[in-house]
């Protein structure tokens, strides 16, 4: 039975290379899955897939979010701007906020930004966050998860959600 197998290496040349075993990654970032060819494979196995890494980002990125006690993902600057942008007519949540991959050839390691309620266990968060983003990417990818790294950059804590204009120091 042919095998499919994911390959990856950096391009210099703003080209597409090729790593001798039919893999490729293209100058966009994306992670080639490429089957075998020849009228005797089956039809499953003939032709080429690309995932690129934006897509890596946004499945950690909704499987981080699933988990009760991440009240947002970002760093500071990114979650004030991210803010900004989800106000804007038309604006999309950014859900590869606080995401960043790194994509290789049958692997990819992701690491995290998030910011936890208060009052949760930050390792249990950190800890079933880790669990869920590894399960989402390789279900969906087939890539293997080496590492989830967690960063809690902030705690949320509820006089946060209070109103700002409720604070008015003049009548």
């Amino acid at each position: 039975m042919a095998t499919q197998e994911f390959t990856s290496k950096p391009t210099t040349s703003g080209g597409s290379e090729t790593d001798g075993a039919g893999g490729s990654r293209n100058p966009e970032g994306a992670t080639t899955l490429t089957g075998r060819t020849g009228a005797d494979e089956p039809a499953a196995t003939r032709g080429k897939t690309s995932i690129a890494d934006v897509v890596v980002v946004k499945i950690a990125g909704m499987a981080a979010r699933e988990i009760p006690g991440v009240h947002d993902m970002g760093g500071g600057l990114s979650r004030t701007i991210g803010a900004v942008r989800d106000r804007v007519p038309g604006g999309r949540p950014n859900v590869g906020r606080g995401v960043k991959v790194e994509v290789g050839e049958r692997q990819t390691a992701i690491d995290l930004d998030i910011v936890v309620e208060y009052g949760v266990p930050i390792t249990d968060v950190a800890h079933d966050v880790r669990e869920n983003v590894i399960a989402a990417v390789e279900r969906i990818t087939g890539l293997e998860v080496v590492e989830v790294n967690v960063a809690v950059n902030d705690v949320h804590l509820p006089d946060d959600d209070r109103d700002a204009s409720a604070e008015t120091r003049v009548e």
